[in-house]
């Protein structure tokens, strides 16, 4: 396991964990909210592989 210390504003901590997908890179921690899990576990499928540019843009084109 690797922990990274950093400050999580509190919304996203409230956030119910099945609704959000991280991915992360060598400078960067993105964490997509999405309305349900099944939506969540649908994003996380269809951008297996993808880089950030890409999963952000398929998330603003059938997510957002």
């Amino acid at each position: 396991m690797y922990c990274i210390k950093t400050e999580i504003p509190q919304e996203i901590c409230d956030i119910d964990d099945e609704l959000k997908a991280i991915y992360h890179s060598k400078d960067t921690v993105c964490i997509w909210v999405l309305k349900t899990r099944d939506d969540r576990n649908r994003f996380l499928e269809e951008t297996a592989g993808m880089l950030k540019d890409e999963r952000e843009r398929h998330f603003e084109s059938f997510y957002n």
